[in-house]
């Protein structure tokens, strides 16, 4: 639009960032992209239009691969889809070094809210590393702050075309740095403006939840809830940190909880498994799995099992009656959306409107809200359904 800044382009447009306007149906006919859908695992650094990081780069001379919108989304998802992790890691160097001002984070925010309402989505669990957007000399309150004014904007826009989304951050500390503490604290701070849970996340491998046990500790005397990223680039090591130390309620990913699986002898009807203990404890206590097929794919979180989505061990969870939910993770890197997840599960193991209700409601019971709040969520997932 004419006289616009960077900060404000866009800002009436529902628009997707690749393919959440794209129409994905059931074999019956039913409209994935129409169902009421709950999205928990979704970064804010990962889901940025090409265009907004085109005009946010423009704004602070940075360079990019590419000028054009669709060239540059080609780029994300071709890095993406590398099979490198040092290339894949690179797209996060650019979605987050125009994220460094405060109008870019309102943007940002603002219009990654817009386009979850546009795919459908009623409640989103954003999260995001406040540690990481002060380059330009924002403090961690201030992004923070930042932050909640552009996912209010984008609520309050989305519902000026129709739609009723609710959503709350995430605050993520990064696992590699030594700031847990002092980003718990900032959750903890914001509780009553936004902040609704903690994650830690960036290198799982060498980097184990117990390093940050002073900051899970304080979170745990505060009554905030946990969930940390566990079971992608490691193993069952980093999922019991994640649930002894961390105190999780839910594991990021835990696609790796299927190496505590073992499949015995096969009849006609019937596959036999033992569960290991921690599998036993996070099917039992319903700890739900925050799955998400596209990056788990393209992270090699499944390499042990295959590298086909026919190989995630989602179905192999679900079956066995583990709370599964179905995430995009990075919607820009993995050119993907909700809607287009939950159709890629349904082609790859026949999943009806059925069983996508109970991924749906899965996820309205883990939601870190209060119990009221996740039982409306609940009905308003039965009765979209329903309706469907």
């Amino acid at each position: 639009m004419p006289g616009e800044g960077p900060g404000e382009a866009g800002a009436g447009r529902l628009v997707s960032v690749n393919t959440s306007l794209e129409k994905f149906l059931l074999p019956g006919g039913t409209s994935i992209n129409a169902l009421p859908k709950i999205s928990l695992h979704d970064h804010l650094d990962g889901g940025l239009r090409p265009q907004t990081i085109i005009e946010l780069a423009e704004a602070i001379g940075l360079a990019l691969p590419s000028t054009e919108a669709a060239a540059l989304g080609d780029w994300f998802a071709d890095q993406a889809n590398s099979g490198s992790l040092v290339d894949y890691l690179k797209t996060f160097d650019v979605t987050t070094a125009v994220m460094q001002t405060r109008e870019g984070l309102i943007r940002v925010a603002r219009e990654f809210v817009q386009d979850l309402a546009a795919d459908g989505v009623i409640y989103g669990e954003i999260r995001w590393a406040p540690e990481q957007h002060l380059t330009r000399g924002l403090t961690l309150d201030q992004v923070v702050e930042a932050v909640q004014e552009g996912l209010e904007s984008g609520v309050d826009q989305a519902a000026e075309f129709g739609s009723t989304i609710r959503v709350g951050q995430l605050i993520t500390a990064m696992r590699h740095a030594n700031r847990g503490l002092e980003i718990a604290e900032l959750a903890v701070r914001h509780r009553g403006n936004g902040v609704i849970g903690f994650d830690i996340a960036g290198a799982e491998l060498g980097f184990p939840a117990r390093n940050h046990l002073a900051a899970f500790d304080y979170l745990a005397k505060e009554f905030m809830p946990v969930t940390v990223h566990a079971g992608e680039a490691d193993g069952l090591g980093s999922i019991r940190g994640a649930l002894f130390d961390g105190r999780a309620l839910r594991l990021g990913h835990g696609v790796r909880l299927a190496e505590d699986i073992v499949i015995g002898r096969e009849d006609d009807d019937n596959t036999y498994v033992t569960l290991g203990p921690v599998a036993q404890w996070v099917r039992d206590r319903e700890i739900a799995l925050e799955l998400s097929p596209s990056s788990n794919l393209q992270t090699g979180a499944i390499a042990a099992w295959g590298d086909d989505l026919l190989d995630h061990p989602f179905d192999l969870l679900y079956q066995l009656g583990f709370r599964v939910t179905v995430n995009t993770d990075n919607r820009l890197m993995s050119d993907t959306s909700l809607s287009q997840e939950l159709a890629l599960l349904s082609d790859a193991f026949g999943y009806d409107i059925d069983d996508l209700e109970v991924f749906q409601l899965n996820a309205a019971q883990s939601a870190f809200l209060p119990l009221e709040e996740r039982e409306e969520l609940a009905d308003a997932i039965v009765a979209g359904f329903e309706e469907a």
